[in-house]
């Protein structure tokens, strides 16, 4: 689908609650949708997108806290209006004067991550977006439980005593390394195929 913008938003997504910190800095079209934003973190995060998601942040026209996610129809929004994600555009939201919101991934690891938007962009000629700018450090594995269970997980698979150091490097294929980072691993996918191939 061809797109007429003329400027992109810059996000710098960090993992919040890890140390040393997990980030990446992306440029995105400034007429994204929530929906698309979110797929554009994943992937560079490195995010399986296999888990429920949503943004909070602040209405800046209604100078309240709102939830902005894809609602679902099997009782977990727990009575709380949800800004559908698909509709709702980040430039509405996303300010010099309101940059951060929080971003949760998979509320059962509940993978917190603070997004800010740094600057609006001229897009450029010929330059692919969304784009990956930098990054460091590995993406946790996915059910790992949480920022608890990957200390515990980074803890065995360093100590070749650990009674689970074996079960965790096989788990993981063998080879793990959390300080890793490789730009060129970071495909974006189109988001309107895979909100059809997640919500049909």
């Amino acid at each position: 689908m061809s797109r007429n913008y003329s400027s992109v938003f810059r996000f710098k997504i960090e993992l919040k609650d890890f140390e040393p910190t997990i980030w990446r800095r992306i440029q995105v079209p400034e007429d994204y949708s929530f929906w698309e934003l979110h797929v554009a973190i994943t992937d560079a995060m490195g995010w399986k997108d296999s888990h429920l998601h949503q943004f909070t942040i602040n209405d800046p026209e209604a100078n309240e806290e709102v939830v902005v996610r894809i609602p679902t129809e099997d009782g977990l929004d727990w009575n709380i209006e949800i800004r559908d994600g698909y509709e709702e555009k980040i430039a509405d939201y996303f300010s010099e004067a309101s940059p951060t919101c929080d971003y949760e991934y998979d509320f059962g690891d509940s993978w917190k991550h603070l997004a800010t938007f740094e600057k609006s962009e001229p897009r450029q000629e010929g330059r692919v977006y969304p784009s990956l700018l930098g990054g460091e450090g590995t993406c946790p594995p996915e059910d790992v439980g949480g920022i608890s269970g990957y200390e515990e997980f980074l803890e065995a698979i360093d100590n070749p005593e650990h009674e689970d150091h074996d079960r965790f490097l096989r788990w993981v294929g063998w080879d793990f390394d959390p300080n890793a980072f490789n730009p060129q691993q970071v495909k974006f996918r189109d988001p309107e195929k895979s909100y059809r191939q997640a919500y049909g």
